[in-house]
């Protein structure tokens, strides 16, 4: 008689055809969970604790810092008995940080903020000039504003700008305020003392508010909203700023605007490596 192998039973968590595609590996993903609890902990961390925070017993657990050991991923002090992530690790960090474009993380970013706010939203580098337009994306009722890619924006008379001023160092702020004589150009500024106080506003607003704030200028009944993003090592990376005409952006300090600035800025940040405390 003829033995034929039958098939074993289908399981429909893996079977399924979207399953299939976005296949996964269990264990992966629970050793994952313990290097990124590693990551998250500023100290080297004991088995029982480390356990803990990846949701594992630590029986279940030690296996995988074996392995992860001899890898090069973790590194265990033989003194202590505390783990902490190791040499890969490290070099694993340093390569992903290397290959970081801040516009190309950015992009995607901007653009699901335009989508969820119906507002155009622009992405700033600061240039040699300034801030500096990179990319601007349109909401589906676009402004008539003179602004595209290379557009260099006013540093204290627009929200873009100011949330640069108010995380640069004051030396490229006046660098770029400076005319070609050393002189500060007025249509930045009216004197030092008008500098001193724009730049304590703008950084009043975001220790405040987390974002700075234009309204009506510099483009009458524009209002616009400006926050920073950090890379891994806290520099300014860019801008992201949202505005839109006053009949239809919400202006407010707690708005739903503003709060949608806030946190786009802040996921740029976590995608750059910027430690949000």
């Amino acid at each position: 008689m003829k033995k034929t192998l039958s098939s074993p039973p289908a399981d429909p968590a893996t079977d399924a055809p979207d399953a299939k595609a976005q296949r996964a590996v269990q264990s992966v993903e629970v050793g994952g969970r313990l290097l990124l609890t590693l990551a998250g902990h500023p100290t080297a961390m004991t088995l029982k604790d480390l356990a803990a925070g990846a949701g594992l017993p630590a029986a279940r657990a030690h296996p995988y810092l074996v392995s992860f050991g001899k890898l090069g991923l973790i590194e265990q002090d033989l003194g202590t008995g505390r783990y902490a992530l190791g040499p890969a690790a490290l070099q694993l960090g340093l390569t992903c940080l290397h290959q970081l474009d801040p516009i190309k993380v950015a992009v995607p970013v901007a653009e699901r903020l335009a989508a969820s706010t119906d507002q155009s939203v622009i992405i700033a580098l600061w240039g040699n000039m300034g801030p500096t337009v990179v990319r601007m994306i349109e909401a589906r009722q676009p402004l008539h504003v003179n602004m595209r890619a290379g557009t260099v924006m006013s540093v204290l008379g627009t929200a873009t700008g100011r949330a640069f001023a108010a995380a640069l160092p004051r030396k490229m702020l006046e660098e770029a305020l400076a005319g070609p004589m050393g002189q500060f150009s007025p249509a930045d500024l009216r004197g030092a003392q008008h500098l001193e106080q724009e730049l304590r506003t703008a950084s009043q607003e975001v220790q405040a508010h987390g974002v700075t704030r234009a309204l009506g200028r510099p483009v009458p009944s524009v209002n616009a909203f400006g926050a920073a993003a950090f890379d891994h090592e806290g520099h300014v990376a860019l801008v992201i700023t949202a505005l839109g005409h006053a009949d239809h952006f919400d202006a407010d300090w707690d708005s739903p605007m503003a709060v949608a600035v806030r946190q786009a800025a802040a996921d740029i940040s976590r995608r750059l490596g910027f430690a949000i405390v």
